[in-house]
């Protein structure tokens, strides 16, 4: 990675087992390196396009049989990552897992606690243009009721800017236009290559 070619950047973020780094192959082809287990590695995973950086930022998140301070050193890297870069991140990608979330929210809350998900939206979305992509849409019995839900829990007064999506299957296209509309908005059509055609 050349950092000091780097202009603008796309960051995926998300709790761990979420499927960033399946999504990351589906939108651009690349495989990129997991851990053997969940929450076992802090590095991230990079592609750069021309001056683009695409980064899929380790997972957040309590993994269990993993140390405390093990997860929060990640959570500390990913938002200190995404402070020192905001000025270039043109869009950050809030991968949850759509059948999990609403389940893991509602187990937060009625323990008085804020959840950690939700957290992390509003962090990304004071420091950055935030979308959300939620994963495992296949999984999901009631889709539109799960969107609204997942919108409702972010405090978004739309679903817009959820895009569900199938990573596994590869059914990633609203994201992946929206990801190409973000590109041609900052001036950039050239970086469209990007995309796994």
């Amino acid at each position: 990675m050349d950092s000091g070619r780097v202009k603008h950047e796309i960051i995926f973020v998300g709790r761990s087992n979420v499927g960033k780094s399946t999504l990351f192959s589906a939108l651009f082809g690349k495989k990129v390196r997991k851990g053997k287990k969940p929450g076992t590695t802090i590095k991230p995973n990079f592609l750069q396009y021309r001056d683009l950086l695409i980064t899929d930022l380790p997972g957040y998140g309590y993994i269990r049989g993993v140390n405390r301070d093990f997860n929060e050193r990640v959570k500390d890297f990913i938002v200190h990552y995404i402070e020192n870069n905001a000025n270039r991140i043109i869009v950050s990608v809030h991968v949850i897992d759509a059948k999990a979330f609403p389940e893991v929210v509602e187990r937060w809350e009625s323990r008085g606690e804020i959840p950690v998900d939700i957290e992390m939206y509003e962090f990304l979305d004071e420091v950055s243009n935030v979308i959300v992509a939620a994963n495992k849409i296949d999984k999901v019995e009631n889709v539109d009721e799960t969107l609204d839900i997942i919108a409702e829990k972010l405090g978004m007064l739309s679903r817009d800017m959820i895009f569900p999506v199938c990573a596994k299957k590869g059914e990633v296209k609203p994201l992946k236009e929206e990801l190409k509309k973000r590109l041609v908005r900052a001036g950039r059509s050239d970086l469209l290559g990007v995309f796994r055609r």
